[in-house]
């Protein structure tokens, strides 16, 4: 199955191709914003498809009108480019919950919904329409994709967050997002096949429009006080809050990704000595998971793996230690050097691969915590070096 994304580098695209990465059975086909400007590249890359997933668009500019008019036009480069081919990719459009609100952002996408629908329905060609609540998650743009990204941005940033309009938001988070679309891809795949073999299926309509469900209604405010107490407790004090509620570790591990991890880390602990030996505090937290130590040998490396969706923290109480991150399809790599003799950790955000070296020439003392149990059926690890 290959799957290209059109805004593949934006906020929901980026997520959406890293996670088709994990999937068996998917090829991705790379996509780059330039495509638009060359007739020639964007029929290639559209030939190359079974499924593309709409998603590059204009959110935001000072004259409304050219915001309507980039996204239709962009509808329309793509249709022509699967014309001009005799292409007939499964398409997903990405629409907005604005379209019930008459601005020329929720009319363009509102319009450019029905000309890809008129096109799949002349081409005999299949196509979903995907009506989306407000995203958030992590890596979003400040002042663009989202107030959460904003209010985090902010807050982690010596700036005091404002609130215009305190009503209900209704609020997916961009990982429950991006699962949706591969369940409809995958289910338009089958009736694809069916159709193919002249055998009947019910899997999925030929074109249909999906009003995606929202995942959390909440009050602007109540999101600000979460994040407020992030920002008390774990970004002044390192105490991790209670992870239980899913769409408050979702708020949680955004919050993380808007961190000046270069300064932030390590974070100093405090350590008590006397007579007896000395003792530290290594997590706080108001959460459940599991807690490990380990022993590591001089020049041993453990890790080179990442997580979407579990938080984590490394805390050194013995030896010295170099932690290294790097956020997945980027290629810069953070290091932390951290010395037992000052005790201190660094927390890992998700999508970021990890690893830990003894630098020393003792033995690593490493007590790593992380929010879940371990479960060797679903373990959300995934090896890559860093």
């Amino acid at each position: 199955m290959k799957i290209g994304i059109t805004g593949q580098s934006g906020f929901i695209g980026t997520h959406l191709y890293n996670y088709l990465g994990l999937q068996e059975g998917i090829e991705r086909i790379p996509f780059e914003d330039d495509f638009f400007k060359d007739k020639s590249k964007l029929q290639s890359w559209v030939a190359k498809c079974d499924a593309i997933v709409h998603l590059a668009a204009m959110n935001r500019h000072g004259d409304p009108q050219v915001i309507y008019d980039t996204n239709i036009k962009l509808v329309k480069q793509l249709i022509s480019a699967c014309e001009q081919t005799n292409s007939k990719p499964h398409i997903l459009f990405s629409s907005s919950t604005q379209e019930e609100r008459g601005n020329p952002y929720g009319n363009s996408k509102k319009e450019g919904r029905k000309l890809l629908e008129q096109w799949a329905e002349k081409n005999n060609a299949h196509f979903t329409g995907f009506v989306i609540p407000n995203v958030f998650g992590p890596f979003g743009n400040p002042y663009y994709n989202s107030f959460i990204a904003t209010f985090c941005h902010q807050l982690t940033h010596g700036e005091q967050p404002k609130i215009d309009v305190d009503g209900e938001v209704k609020l997916i988070y961009v990982g429950e997002l991006v699962q949706e679309f591969r369940k409809n891809i995958k289910l338009h795949r089958v009736a694809q096949s069916d159709t193919q073999s002249n055998t009947v299926s019910n899997t999925a309509k030929h074109c249909e429009t999906i009003k995606i469900p929202h995942t959390k209604e909440i009050k602007v405010s109540k999101v600000l006080n979460l994040l407020e107490s992030y920002k008390a407790d774990y970004f002044d004090k390192g105490i991790i809050p209670d992870l239980s509620n899913e769409f408050e570790k979702n708020l949680f591990n955004t919050f993380l990704c808007y961190i000046d991890y270069e300064r932030f880390f390590p974070f100093p602990l405090k350590l008590n000595t006397d007579d007896r030996g000395s003792f530290v505090e290594t997590v706080k937290l108001n959460s459940g998971g599991q807690v490990s130590f380990s022993t590591t040998v001089p020049g041993i490396t453990r890790g080179n793996h990442f997580h979407t969706r579990k938080a984590e923290r490394f805390a050194v109480i013995k030896g010295k230690a170099r932690i290294d991150i790097r956020k997945i399809g980027t290629d810069k790599v953070l290091s932390f050097e951290l010395d037992g003799s000052q005790p201190s950790f660094v927390d890992m955000p998700v999508w970021y691969t990890h690893n830990i070296t003894n630098i020393g020439s003792e033995d690593l003392y490493t007590i790593f915590w992380i929010n879940e149990h371990f479960n060797p059926k679903d373990p959300d690890t995934y090896f890559e070096k860093v």
